[in-house]
């Protein structure tokens, strides 16, 4: 440990592996920064730097005049081959799911989405943004552009429980395939007032283009994952022959 990066960095890690292997269960006080100065050697500097990294993170949450805490598990999505709604994963958790809809309008299509859907300029498009919720906290904002002509008129009810069963049920428009792009982003202050977040906190920013089993785009979306709150689980399967 040379310098107090390598200091806090090795404190950092030792409290997220007591946390992972539930030495500091969910909900439990770690001790306090005096005693974490002393056990580990180092000044109150060092301790905050580490503490404040793993609550920035998620895995802490500090709680005015009581100390700091364990925070809640995050939200895990799974980005593999999976059909399970949001709010099927969710409740596999112990969560209670909520999908919450901000606003629903009809828009032209501009240069963007051209990029993005099968469609023309200033052709109708349905514009659906949501919010997905874990235990009442929100976990992920989202806006989702679907041309009017695939699905015409989807309404409150529909995009409240899962968007993709409703064009299924409702438009007979089978989602086949998905292709995903992901990236961090920093919470302007428009996310944050969405996701009850500080501005600044690391979300993870999702574009998706959805497409049918003919291979028509019909949907395109952009989403912020509150990076607190939220990880992927990705399962590659690698075949025998190909080693």
């Amino acid at each position: 440990m040379e310098n107090n990066k390598s200091l806090y960095a090795y404190i950092k890690d030792k409290l997220l592996n007591d946390i992972k292997t539930n030495v500091y269960k969910k909900g439990e006080k770690i001790p306090p920064e005096l005693e974490l100065c002393e056990t580990f050697n180092v000044s109150r500097t060092t301790v905050r730097t580490a503490l404040h990294q793993l609550t920035l993170e998620g895995y802490l949450v500090r709680k005015q005049g009581k100390g700091t805490f364990v925070a809640d598990e995050k939200v895990k999505q799974t980005l593999t081959h999976t059909v399970k709604k949001y709010s099927d994963q969710i409740s596999t958790q112990g969560k209670t799911p909520q999908i919450e809809l901000v606003d629903i309008s009809v828009v032209p299509a501009n240069e963007h989405l051209l990029h993005s859907l099968d469609i023309s300029i200033k052709d109708p498009i349905q514009r659906i943004e949501r919010i997905r919720k874990a235990n009442g906290e929100p976990t992920q904002y989202e806006i989702a552009f679907v041309p009017w002509t695939v699905a015409p008129g989807i309404n409150k009810e529909q995009v409240e429980t899962s968007l993709y069963s409703a064009l299924k049920e409702h438009f007979n428009v089978h989602i086949a395939k998905t292709t995903e792009h992901i990236e961090i982003t920093l919470a302007d202050a428009h996310i944050c007032e969405l996701l009850q977040c500080e501005e600044g906190l690391p979300c993870f920013y999702m574009e998706t283009i959805a497409e049918d089993e003919t291979g028509k785009r019909i949907e395109f979306s952009r989403a912020y994952y509150r990076g607190d709150k939220t990880n992927f689980l990705i399962e590659r399967d690698y075949p025998l022959h190909d080693f």
